[in-house]
């Protein structure tokens, strides 16, 4: 379909994702832009739950959130933001980690993963392998049933789809990987970086700034990087895959849903019609965000029943 009228009212306030010259962004501006959150006020609401607390997973900040006033076990849904590796916090999305765990039901870890480019890769994609390794090994500190799953927007559908590989490799089952028009090649190739690479928010050469500030000198072919480079996705836990029509991002993240598929993982792919990269994350300005949110919801309570 056209652009959503949505899509188009927040392209004129944000034609770009960063709005800024990328030859400018040493560290000094980046950190500048890190304390300022002008969407703030579009991440939905901060309400207000029984439990929610800051820890420590084995040095990795986290942000547990329990919707549910009791104190007997729930399954565990581990949440990585996006932000490109570069920018996001479990505070600046502490909205989606509260709307997590009411429409889920589930104990929500929202993880506060180091980042670029003060921490290269992989430290990311080691954080979040620590934090899923850790929520196995203490269940009861997490109150946890030992159902598990991962959700992960943008760079955190990277680190979602890096972490649920490597518990597949570490013999720990995950319940279900809901990827949110992921990150999953940096080979930056396909036909909608062309189509989209310009004046639909996350710009082409944008992400390139990012891939540049998490993997410089890396392997692209590594699947911590790229899980779209994994050797087999045999075995890979049932995934949701969403991704966005005017997206650079989407034809890759189809092409890790299909490959998935096609060597025999369970997986729902839904591409949402008009919209642009990061509409999960401000329900302020897209109706489609509560959309998604109720989807995938959905999806992972059904994968996490007993």
């Amino acid at each position: 379909m056209s652009l959503h009228p949505q899509a188009r009212a927040y392209l004129e306030l944000y034609p770009s994702d960063l709005g800024a010259d990328l030859a400018s962004l040493g560290p000094a501006e980046i950190e500048r832009m890190r304390a300022i959150d002008g969407l703030a006020e579009r991440r939905g609401p901060l309400t207000r739950l029984p439990f929610v607390r800051d820890a420590l997973a084995d040095e990795v900040p986290i942000r547990i959130y329990r919707a549910d006033p009791g104190d007997h076990t729930l399954p565990v849904i581990v949440y990585f933001h996006g932000g490109g590796w570069v920018f996001g916090s479990v505070r600046r999305n502490d909205a989606v980690g509260r709307d997590l765990a009411i429409r889920t039901g589930a104990v929500v870890v929202s993880v506060d993963y180091r980042l670029a480019p003060e921490h290269a890769f992989p430290a990311a994609a080691d954080d979040a392998w620590t934090v899923v390794r850790d929520i196995f090994a203490r269940p009861a500190f997490y109150q946890s049933n030992g159902h598990v799953a991962v959700i992960g927007d943008s760079a955190g559908g990277n680190l979602a789809a890096v972490a649920a590989w490597q518990a597949r490799d570490a013999g720990l089952t995950l319940a279900h990987q809901a990827l949110l028009y992921p990150i999953v090649d940096v080979a930056m190739d396909t036909p909608s970086y062309r189509e989209h690479a310009k004046g639909f928010g996350l710009d082409a050469e944008e992400m390139a700034w990012f891939v540049q500030q998490y993997a410089a000198g890396a392997d692209p072919l590594d699947p911590r990087l790229s899980p779209l480079r994994l050797g087999s996705c045999a075995g890979l836990p049932p995934a949701t895959v969403v991704s966005a029509e005017y997206d650079v991002l989407r034809d890759e993240a189809e092409a890790y849903a299909a490959r998935m598929a096609g060597e025999g993982v369970a997986v729902e792919v839904r591409r949402w019609p008009g919209m642009v990269h990061g509409f999960f994350g401000l329900p302020g300005f897209f109706d489609q965000a509560d959309e998604v949110r109720a989807y995938v919801a959905d999806r992972l309570r059904r994968a996490l029943e007993p």
